[in-house]
């Protein structure tokens, strides 16, 4: 977390520009078969492990990763540096009710001055030019997405260039929702022993069944089969 914030820092100074993404254990299946959602990952400046099956992966697999990011926290945690440093952020995402109560409680705990500009997520294909047009011109330093995946991702890929004047853009999934007060995150216990994800399944299990139980399966086997790859090389 620490060196992502640094790096991150430093790129705002420079008035360089950093693509982010994260992956976890059900975005590592998608890519597999998504073509498009593959290479706005491997196309990405940074990637951060937003998931404790990541981290279990890079251990079976002999290249172990430092720590979970989450996704949720560096959002927060760069919320907090846009207050020290007076950076400027751009939210786009959720239903507009749910980012009106966003709004409410950054500006509560870290100032409205830091708020650059603000869309909801329900825009049409024929409003993305204007869209990114607003953005690039809002002075922000950093654009959060709260969209779903791969929808976010294939946004920040495709407009890329065009947003060269923010100089960190970020997918942030369902991090409004969850600031907001619309949904609860699970408890630090759970976070800390992976188990983030079954709270989700417990709070909405109709729409996460198939996520979590057949992608964390099919996550395994993926896991399994390149160590055994890994194996047959060696030998």
């Amino acid at each position: 977390m620490q060196e992502t914030l640094q790096l991150i820092t430093q790129c705002i100074q420079q008035k360089e520009q950093i693509h982010h993404t994260v992956v976890n254990a059900g975005k590592i299946v998608a890519l597999q078969k998504d073509l498009e959602l593959r290479q706005s990952v491997n196309e990405a400046d940074l990637i951060n492990a937003d998931g404790q099956a990541v981290i279990w992966a890079s251990n079976v697999l002999g290249k172990p990763l430092k720590e979970r990011v989450a996704g949720i926290d560096l959002f927060t945690n760069l919320l907090a540096l846009a207050k020290e440093k007076k950076y400027k952020v751009y939210l786009l995402g959720a239903k507009q009710e749910v980012l009106n109560e966003l709004i409410k409680t950054i500006k509560n705990t870290y100032g409205s001055e830091i708020i650059a500009g603000q869309h909801h997520g329900y825009f049409s294909t024929e409003e993305e030019a204007e869209l990114v047009e607003n953005i690039s011109k809002s002075g922000a330093n950093m654009l959060f997405v709260a969209m779903s995946s791969p929808k976010k991702e294939i946004f920040l890929h495709k407009h890329k260039k065009a947003l060269k004047a923010v100089n960190f853009i970020m997918g942030v999934g369902g991090s409004f929702d969850v600031i907001s007060g619309k949904t609860k995150r699970a408890p630090l216990w759970m976070q800390d022993s992976g188990l983030e994800w079954f709270y989700r399944f417990i709070q909405e299990p109709r729409r996460m069944w198939k996520r979590y139980l057949i992608g964390n399966t099919k996550f395994i086997s993926l896991v399994l089969k390149e160590k055994l790859e890994s194996k047959d090389e060696a030998n």
